[in-house]
């Protein structure tokens, strides 16, 4: 039976950042999206206003801003090796984030079979943000049995990584889970913890798990 391998982006794939904040960077807004950091970690805000804050800040945003975020970005090592492997034994990987999915739907070029992400606007910004378009730790659950129906696995076939609060839901509905330098919240959570900065040594701790 083939596996699903389904990956966190920020703070897991990426180290110690997250997707919205390496956009901000180009701009020289670190400061502004380090509040907005701030505020969904403490729950004082949801990840609707989040990403509509977020749009704001990013008014003159270009792909071009988009495209030296990603290449410049802290990426864990060796991730375009692991998803070769899980490829050839026939599994599968997929990115499930809450990050922009212009963002996150890059990396099907590093090897993803599937990549989603919240829904922006189409860059250069003209449209407003829909707050409707943007995902939560339960659409995480909602994107993963989507998935499994399309590859023909089931829950039970799943492992996930992740570092934070967005993926106890889907932690908690798997039956093999990485924690990704994660809080301890999580950590207590899964069944396997990884702290370091090459992806393949986390995935060597679940590639024979079942």
């Amino acid at each position: 039976m083939a596996r699903l391998h389904l990956f966190d982006l920020d703070g897991t794939l990426l180290h110690g950042t997250s997707a919205p904040m390496e956009i901000s960077r180009q701009l020289g807004l670190e400061a502004e999206t380090v509040l907005l950091e701030q505020a969904i970690s403490a729950g004082r805000i949801g990840p609707p206003e989040y990403a509509t804050r977020a749009h704001g800040l990013w008014a003159d945003l270009t792909e071009a801003h988009v495209s030296a975020a990603f290449e410049g970005a802290p990426w864990l090592t060796r991730i375009r090796d692991v998803w070769a492997e899980i490829t050839a034994q026939g599994d599968y990987c997929a990115v499930v984030s809450l990050s922009p999915s212009f963002f996150v739907e890059r990396l099907t070029a590093w090897g993803a079979h599937a990549a989603y992400g919240s829904r922006f606007p189409a860059l250069p910004f003209t449209e407003p943000m829909d707050p409707g378009g943007v995902l939560s730790a339960a659409a995480k659950v909602e994107i993963a049995d989507m998935l499994c129906e399309r590859f023909g696995v089931t829950r039970g076939d799943c492992i996930a990584y992740g570092d934070s609060s967005s993926d106890t839901a889907l932690f908690g509905v798997v039956p093999v889970s990485v924690a990704v330098n994660a809080d301890h919240v999580l950590s207590g959570l899964a069944t396997h913890s990884y702290k370091g900065r090459d992806l393949w040594e986390a995935y060597e701790l679940v590639r024979h798990a079942r």
